[in-house]
């Protein structure tokens, strides 16, 4: 199966002949085994099974398998949500005393949990300016630096990352490149084809599509030599004494990472997605390339109206031809971007909430990129916690206002924004 509205609907769960045509829900905690020794042997990494759902699950894994093949990568896992995909994916190869990189540009509760909470981990995050030379970057690399990250499509401000590019700049220096996909979806965007390592999702977003269910998935790739990086990387590299001192990369091969982040960090973390939850993604998955052709072009004729009213200040949405990041939006996103779109209005921050609250389907809520169309105001929603410094140093006006479009009637849409505009 090699086109992804295929891998959407059959990937994953491949049932054989008597056993459910869709997926089932595994939901129990535990499973059953014969003999001592035959749980012994799950516990020592030994043998591959189920034990206990914190750690895995029939039903998530086929749901990680199905986004495993969609992004075309080597192995995956789910998490109950984007943030812990971006921790686990992080904290994976990164201790206390370490270092990695990010770019200022990513969603406001990212930042937050790199630049503050992980900073408590003592572990630093370096942030960077993704729009500055590769020089400037390089400068900001440290022996103990372990990874750079940043977001396909940047949330709120819908720019877009330069995957080959720091792809590059990261192996370069002997580092993996870490990509949070969860607007442009492996729909219309495949960051591994582009030399990113490891991938990560927010599935509560347009996988999910409904805005039922919270999780997260993180994709490996399989493709960065962690042996050829050894020193940098002792945690894949050397034993851990909590598995009778196996090493993951000389025990597991290509599956190293993920192997890790299963038997080590969800062990200890527990930040399991639910299989019921899992269930509905694979749901949201089956329609996902349909979904998107519709966020994609409704985005497109929201933008082009936002460009030609004179009560808007300024628009971001790379599908315009006139966006700054229309050239990369052509190279990484050749189908569309997704239906999210940036915008100011004049008249500053007040005229932006007066002009959320005159809407009248199209609601305020903290959710995006689902089937509704749906918007908020970061500086007073989700970036709150940013001072105003730190504000546009993410690049977050204080005017900025994120529209998520949906799956409507464009004429609705539409109609609904000229009302509110007072047209």
């Amino acid at each position: 199966m090699s086109k992804i509205e295929t891998k959407c609907i059959h990937e994953g769960w491949k049932p054989t002949q008597g056993e459910p045509r869709q997926l089932p829900i595994y939901q129990s905690t535990t499973f059953k085994y014969d003999s001592s020794d035959a749980m012994g042997a799950l516990f020592d990494l030994e043998a591959s099974g189920y034990f206990y759902t914190r750690l895995q699950n029939p039903t998530n894994d086929a749901v990680a398998a199905k986004i495993t093949a969609m992004e075309g990568g080597f192995a995956g896992m789910l998490t109950s949500s984007g943030q812990a995909a971006n921790f686990y994916a992080v904290f994976n190869i990164c201790e206390c005393g370490d270092s990695f990189l990010a770019s200022t540009a990513i969603y406001g509760g990212t930042y937050n949990l790199f630049g503050v909470t992980m900073k408590k981990m003592g572990i630093e995050c370096i942030f960077f300016d993704q729009n500055a030379s590769d020089e400037e970057i390089e400068a900001l690399i440290k022996p103990n630096t372990k990874c750079i990250f940043g977001e396909t499509i940047t949330n709120p401000t819908v720019t877009i990352f330069d995957i080959e590019r720091f792809a590059k700049l990261a192996h370069k220096h002997g580092m993996p490149l870490i990509v949070d996909n969860t607007f442009a979806t492996p729909v219309n965007c495949r960051p591994i084809e582009w030399g990113c390592d490891i991938v990560t999702h927010s599935t509560t977003k347009y996988m999910d599509g409904h805005a039922v269910c919270v999780g997260g998935a993180i994709v490996d790739s399989g493709n960065f030599d962690w042996e050829a990086n050894a020193e940098r990387f002792p945690g894949l590299t050397t034993p851990d004494e909590s598995y009778h001192g196996l090493t993951y990369t000389k025990k597991f091969g290509k599956a190293a990472y993920i192997t890790k982040a299963t038997s080590q960090l969800m062990r200890d973390f527990g930040s399991i997605q639910s299989p019921q939850n899992a269930f509905y993604l694979n749901l949201g998955l089956e329609s996902l390339p349909l979904r998107m052709e519709r966020h994609c072009s409704n985005a497109l004729a929201v933008a082009k109206y936002l460009e030609s009213n004179d009560k808007v200040a300024w628009v971001h949405f790379a599908g315009l031809e006139n966006d700054p990041n229309h050239a990369l939006a052509e190279k990484y996103c050749p189908k569309g971007t997704c239906g999210v779109i940036a915008f100011g209005i004049k008249g500053g921050r007040q005229a932006s909430i007066d002009f959320m609250d005159s809407l009248k389907f199209i609601t305020i809520v903290t959710h995006v990129a689902d089937a509704k169309t749906c918007l908020l105001h970061p500086a007073s929603h989700t970036h709150r916690q940013l001072t105003d410094e730190q504000l546009i140093e993410a690049g977050v006006a204080p005017d900025l206002i994120r529209l998520s479009v949906g799956l409507e009637n464009i004429d609705d849409i539409l109609a609904d924004l000229k009302q509110a505009f007072g047209e």
